[in-house]
């Protein structure tokens, strides 16, 4: 099962793991722990159902974590806390679209897009590595990882090896990416011992030959695994899209014996296991798991396994992506954070099944275990209260004519951030907004008047109709669009931004539109030209400082605002909504600065500052 739908597993029992190959005693797993990465080639492969580290038996303890959501200062101490509380492995997702932003326009180097440095850590640190570099990821990352640029072909087909526009940009991604990964394996003296082929493919397609095409591009540029699958059991049956030659990895599935009817030779192991889960906006509260049960059973029973995840760190910037049933109804937007319920929290601290799991991995564990590292020290700051900087009305670029809406995507070529459609009307009437993508404040005549949101919840009022007021003569209409992350599972993977749909006025179809590009961008931020006075309806952008004696992390409480966006130093943290649950947003230390700290907030529905208060860890 798939981790999207899968039921948690609090009890795990040897016969509901089947009776396929295991490690054997506890102690003989505990001593194949002990083999670390030494920069010297070994060689990892598989033989009858096992895994082999230079031709021994070796049990993968893996915990996965993703460098793009956690700051590259801070990575070394997430990878002690792993290695720490006895794991072997460090898992990890690339996202293509974090490392290439436009066709062809590759990032590698900055911020926490240098994987191959965190790769170099992991060994460092004496761990190994299982890479999982998609394309496609999941990972309740925005657009599962692929570039939104693909969105700008109008009938783009995603993991789809017929689309040739689609593998052409997968070429030129794994062209790219190959050449670092190629000295990082075992066998050059590295620490990747197993390459993950795309990911999670059974729940959204049957072309086993789009697998084998992806497997076929590494190997061409030199990366020839040893590889892996991951997905649900029930999937792969049904779909065939087992990869002959490649371990098959579980994802919250225990039925071991019937996945090694399907492996045959190849290893079975437990490729996803949950000690926590997702959190989406409006959930009631955030997500926890129980996964102590199973864990004490694999390691009784000596399966290789990883955690997902050990850490989830941050969806910053417009990083999170969203889940939404086939047909694009259901949509859920995940959270800012991506705490996941895991043992090794947001900002690097142990939760209490840290140590529950802690106990359990030293029991199995020939050798003393690591000292934990310290946490990073947390900090506070005096409430503040930023004012009104600008208006978005006062700023706004060059419009575009068009004649119906179109998606973001198709009429700018914009990933993320926000659009507004403005036209004349005559008089008032009921307004129907189709296609919001995903939350639309709606003004006419200057005035806001209601707000139309893609996303059904009780705290939300249903529908996507507004009553514009009577107004003698024409008066503006103007609809501003804020988008979350493209959905990123299942099949809706054509989920466009902005207004896709067709608004009526009383019925009647309107045409002859505006559209302004609002994509957030650093460059355009920085050149807002402040208010005059006081703003007259909401769109507007806060500035504020609150000063540190010493940086250190902190969570900045933003249950006084209503939605939008922060940004501390120029850094965007995230998104933030008071549909909750997650009202207070991460900041870690190497963003702040002894001294003012500059705070500028976006809210789409106040026209008044609120106070910013320093909070406690989720």
């Amino acid at each position: 099962m798939q981790r999207r739908t899968f039921l948690r597993l609090s009890v795990l029992t040897p016969l509901a793991l089947g009776t396929g190959w295991r490690i054997g005693s506890a102690r003989a797993a505990a001593a194949m722990v002990g083999i670390r990465p030494d920069g010297r080639p070994h060689r990892f492969e598989f033989s009858a159902q096992h895994f082999l580290l230079d031709g021994k038996p070796f049990q993968i303890r893996s915990g996965e974590m993703h460098p793009i959501r956690i700051p590259a200062g801070y990575w070394r101490q997430r990878i002690r806390m792993a290695k720490a509380m006895g794991l072997n492995t460090i898992s990890i997702y690339l996202m293509w679209n974090a490392l290439e932003s436009e066709p062809g326009v590759f990032d590698l180097e900055t911020g926490s897009r240098d994987f191959a440095k965190f790769i170099r850590t992991c060994q460092e640190e004496g761990m190994w590595v299982y890479l999982r570099p998609g394309p496609y990821i999941c990972g309740e990352w925005d657009y599962g990882g692929l570039p939104p640029y693909l969105l700008r072909h109008p009938h783009i087909r995603v993991r789809d090896k017929d689309d040739a526009g689609y593998m052409a940009a997968v070429r030129r991604y794994v062209a790219t990416i190959a050449p670092v990964l190629k000295p990082l394996l075992a066998a050059s003296g590295g620490p990747i011992l197993m390459v993950q082929v795309e990911n999670e493919y059974a729940s959204f397609g049957h072309d086993l030959g789009y697998l084998q095409a992806i497997r076929a591009l590494w190997e061409q540029h030199g990366v020839h695994g040893p590889f892996s699958i991951s997905d649900g059991l029930g999937q792969v049956r049904k779909q065939k899209t087992y990869l002959p030659g490649t371990a098959l990895g579980l994802d919250g599935d225990t039925d071991f014996a019937g996945a090694q009817s399907i492996a045959g030779e190849m290893p079975v192991w437990m490729g996803e296991g949950y000690p926590g889960w997702i959190t989406h906006w409006g959930d009631k509260d955030f997500s926890r798991g129980d996964f102590a049960g199973t864990l004490a059973t694999l390691l009784a029973e000596g399966r290789s396994f990883n955690m997902y995840v050990v850490h989830g760190g941050s969806n910053f910037g417009f990083g999170a992506g969203a889940n939404a049933d086939n047909d694009y109804s259901n949509f859920q937007p995940v959270i800012t954070s991506y705490d996941y319920g895991a043992p090794i929290d947001e900002h690097g601290a142990p939760t209490a099944d840290y140590h529950v799991f802690r106990k359990l991995l030293a029991a199995h564990t020939a050798q003393p275990l690591p000292e934990l590292p310290p946490t990073p020290p947390m900090t506070g700051f005096a409430p503040f209260t930023p004012q009104p900087h600008a208006a978005l009305w006062d700023n706004l670029p060059a419009a575009k004519p068009v004649r119906r809406p179109q998606p973001n995507e198709l009429l700018f070529g914009q990933d993320h951030g926000m659009v507004l459609y403005r036209r004349q009307v005559q008089g008032g009437g009921e307004l129907v907004v189709d296609g919001v993508r995903d939350y639309a404040t709606v003004f006419h005549g200057g005035h806001y008047v209601d707000y139309v949101s893609r996303m059904q919840h009780p705290r939300l009022h249903a529908g996507n109709t507004v009553q514009l007021p009577a107004t003698k003569g024409e008066a503006p209409l103007e609809i501003l669009i804020d988008s979350f992350g493209h959905v990123g599972y299942g099949q809706a993977m054509a989920d466009r931004k902005g207004l896709v749909g067709e608004v009526r006025l009383d019925g009647k179809p309107q045409e002859g539109w505006e559209a302004v590009s609002l994509p957030l961008g650093d460059a355009w931020l920085a050149g807002l030209r402040p208010l005059r006075g006081k703003p007259t309806r909401p769109g507007v952008f806060f500035k504020g400082r609150f000063p540190l004696a010493q940086p250190g992390d902190c969570y900045l409480d933003m249950a006084d605002w209503a939605k939008g966006y922060l940004w501390v130093n120029g850094h965007l943290l995230g998104r933030y909504w008071n549909l909750g649950p997650q009202q207070r947003l991460y900041c870690p230390a190497p963003w702040l600065k002894a001294g003012d700290n500059e705070v500028l907030v976006f809210d789409m529905h106040r026209t008044e500052g609120a106070a910013i208060r320093s909070a406690a860890a989720l």
